[in-house]
């Protein structure tokens, strides 16, 4: 991971305007991670964990997608 550097905080809380097909793979990785949160929310008890789980489909799909808006 390279150093950070006021340059890189600029970058990172910038809004990246979708490029190309950027939203279209945004949308592909939300409805992916969804399909797999409900699979997750239907196949495990109500607990700590299964929200844990939830929540982690989540930042995966936030860091999927800002992987794609800060780097290219």
């Amino acid at each position: 991971m390279p150093q950070i550097n006021h340059s890189t905080l600029d970058h990172v809380f910038t809004y990246h305007t979708p490029k190309s097909d950027q939203a279209e793979r945004y949308e592909k990785i939300r409805t992916a991670a969804k399909d797999f949160a409900r699979v997750i929310l239907h196949n495990t008890p109500s607990s700590p964990e299964q929200t844990l789980a939830v929540r982690d489909v989540q930042r995966a799909t936030m860091m999927a997608n800002c992987a794609i808006a800060t780097n290219e």
